[in-house]
């Protein structure tokens, strides 16, 4: 039997879905067939036997993965065997789901991490999406994703073909459904290839400031108001898990009109381990950052405040990505109308491949001015 169909079967495995990818390989490399014949016993009760026996499509045989080698049925965190959540980047520790029972998960908001007042949709864009990739085999990839937020889970097996995997998450807080998620996944396969879109023409990364650098200019800036200053420095900042390094940083903080797009280079932040889908998760969370705002960007005026909220969100992956490695996220919108801002998106390599291409609808309001305090009467 090839390795791809012990890889594919073992993904299907409910009890293995908190196995990272690598591991998996790793024990359709090492694990053996045995075929039984009819009245033959696999083990007899009380005996320890050879290993670890999975039954192999119902028939007479089995693969076994033998005892020296089941440490591979223990690895350390969701994504890297070798290193525990503790000593991986601030993004797989955000992206280490915890397995309560087959199909559900639990994920947390750690306290070092930016929250933006409520829980921040990209982490629960990426979150479902660690969910939804645990239970798919390995070989199978995101290919798209579209979500819904309800307010501001577990996971259902839509669908199992032999290419591609359909699988859809609803998470839930305190009881209720606050998000819905339906992703697809592909097996790689060779077919026609085009790309038209081309990367627009922006500075290196390493040329731009980071989002630090530019918070300490702001605060020491003395042509930017007092007030403005004071502010920023008893605000506490929590760095992003994501190394954001803007093509078009604002030179003042005064709300003013521009153009409804936005571009920026990005990267996760340390090295990730190697797993295609941890990468994949990665670009889920950092496609929520500023992606909205930038409806908002023709409507900024000064002493007028506003307030957005995403809808829904949909990601194509075109390519294999690397999230650690850098790549420029271009968005624009398009139109904006009834109180929603749709906008749309498109991340390439420093090569100026195509590599993820977005969009997102969410609702864009005046923010409310909080009610005076009545006055009384007497």
């Amino acid at each position: 039997m090839d390795r791809e169909a012990v890889v594919e079967f073992l993904g299907q495995v409910p009890l293995l879905q908190r196995l990272p990818g690598s591991s998996l390989k790793k024990i359709a490399e090492v694990a053996r067939f045995k075929h039984y014949d009819h009245g033959e016993y696999i083990v007899h009760e009380g005996e320890a036997g050879d290993g670890v026996y999975f039954i192999w499509d119902g028939e007479l045989t089995c693969l076994i993965l033998y005892h020296e080698n089941t440490p591979l049925l223990q690895p350390k965190s969701l994504w890297n065997a070798e290193e525990t959540p503790e000593t991986c980047s601030l993004m797989e520790q955000i992206l280490h789901l915890e397995p309560l029972e087959v199909n559900i998960f639990r994920g947390l908001t750690l306290s070092d991490t930016p929250t933006f007042g409520h829980v921040f949709g990209g982490q629960l864009i990426a979150q479902a999406l660690t969910a939804a990739t645990k239970t798919v085999d390995c070989l199978k990839l995101v290919n798209s994703l579209h979500c819904y937020f309800i307010l501001a889970g577990d996971v259902q097996r839509a669908r199992e073909g032999k290419s591609f995997a359909t699988r859809r998450v609803d998470a839930t807080q305190n009881g209720n459904v606050i998000f819905s998620l339906l992703a697809s996944f592909q097996k790689p396969e060779m077919g026609f290839e085009h790309q038209v879109a081309t990367m627009p023409s922006v500075p290196e990364p390493e040329t731009l400031q980071s989002v630090e650098v530019l918070r300490e200019r702001y605060l020491t800036d003395p042509r930017l108001p007092a007030d403005y200053r004071n502010r920023l420095a008893r605000k506490k900042y929590i760095p992003w898990p994501i190394e954001v390094r803007f093509c078009d940083p604002p030179e003042s903080v005064k709300q003013r009109k521009t153009q409804p797009s936005d571009r920026y280079w990005f990267r996760a932040r340390g090295k990730l381990s190697d797993d295609p889908a941890l990468h994949s998760c990665v670009v889920a969370y950092a496609s929520d950052l500023i992606f909205l705002s930038t409806s908002l960007n023709p409507h900024r005026v000064n002493g007028v405040r506003a307030t957005s909220l995403s809808l829904d969100h949909a990601i194509w992956f075109h390519k294999p990505v690397r999230a650690d490695d850098w790549l420029l996220y271009v968005m624009e919108s398009p139109i904006a109308n009834s109180a929603r801002g749709f906008c749309t998106g498109r991340m390439y390599n420093k090569n100026g491949e195509l590599l993820v291409s977005l969009t997102q609808e969410g609702l864009i309001r005046k923010a409310k001015m909080p009610n005076s305090a009545p006055r009384s009467s007497l």
